[in-house]
């Protein structure tokens, strides 16, 4: 093992959306909310770890090498041939945690981003970049989300031969993400704890083929993204986990606006014509935000 070609690397990492309706752990969108992390390799004892957290999650998560960003950063570095040094991490969360917006992902991405920062490998080289996709979706289980923040735009991501592998779109102009952040948290564990082992055969159709007219709504055709963004896959089965996210998905959808649970919920997703609610809609305990598509992804820059 060698010494680390860049002793400093500052990260800024999107949210991001999934499943898109029926798209399910296959579907993400990148969302213009973002998380910082500014890492440094200092003198201490090897794999040890100073975090400081600002913003989502301060006070709540740990402050050493069991922070999740760092955990990542050395198993990274670990792949890529070099050691575990002492770090000392500055991270500003935007991000609400346990939303379905992606805050693991980030911070997944951000320690996969982080380590390959350090070991000076450049990640707008499309090789380097499947890698670190397939390094950051492992940690996941799936790519949607990671593979949105790593790359932004609109995504389609699968796994093939063992590995994760996604491609990237450009989304419509016309596509706005509003998304409405309710106080409660929920685990993406539990939730799908909750989906049933198989579905029926029309169900399963029927999710085929809203997921795929949501590509070509979401990049070419927004005025389909109600009918493409509808599901039988896996929404309904969470009902009972958040009723008031199921119920304000239905009364967005029944007023004419193309809306889904943002991944394993709670947040909901909408994607209204012009970017804006239809009047009269005022979710009680939702926060409303409207975040545009983050085309650009994961950035990285060396710090002196």
């Amino acid at each position: 093992m060698t010494a680390l070609p860049v002793s400093a690397v500052g990260v800024k990492v999107p949210a991001s959306t999934a499943n898109l309706g029926s798209g399910f752990d296959a579907l993400g969108m990148a969302l213009s909310l973002h998380d910082t992390v500014s890492v440094q390799v200092v003198d201490g004892p090897p794999g040890s770890a100073q975090v400081r957290v600002e913003g989502e999650g301060a006070g709540s998560i740990p402050t050493d090498e069991r922070h999740l960003v760092v955990r990542v950063l050395h198993k990274t570095l670990a792949e890529l041939g070099f050691p575990a040094p002492a770090l000392r991490l500055h991270c500003e969360n935007s991000i609400p945690h346990a939303r379905g917006l992606g805050s693991s992902a980030a911070a997944i991405v951000a320690g996969v981003a982080a380590g390959f920062g350090l070991a000076g490998i450049d990640l707008r080289d499309k090789g380097n970049a499947d890698r670190a996709l397939d390094v950051a979706a492992a940690r996941e289980g799936h790519a949607d989300n990671a593979a949105a923040s790593l790359l932004g735009g609109v995504v389609v991501a699968w796994q093939e031969c063992g590995r994760f592998r996604a491609v990237r779109m450009r989304p419509h102009p016309d596509v706005s993400p509003v998304v409405l952040v309710p106080q409660a948290q929920s685990s993406t564990d539990a939730t799908r704890g909750l989906l049933p082992e198989r579905v029926p055969h029309a169900d399963a159709a029927f999710a085929a083929g809203r997921a795929a007219l949501a590509v070509h709504a979401v990049t070419r055709a927004p005025e389909l993204l109600l009918a493409a963004t509808d599901d039988r896959l896996h929404q309904d089965y969470r009902e009972a986990a958040w009723p008031d996210t199921i119920a304000l998905v239905r009364q967005l959808r029944e007023a004419g606006v193309a809306a889904a649970v943002s991944g394993a919920g709670p947040t909901v997703l909408a994607l209204p014509v012009g970017g804006g609610l239809p009047a009269g809609i005022a979710p009680n305990g939702f926060r409303v935000l409207h975040l545009p598509v983050d085309d650009a992804g994961v950035r990285i820059t060396a710090q002196a």
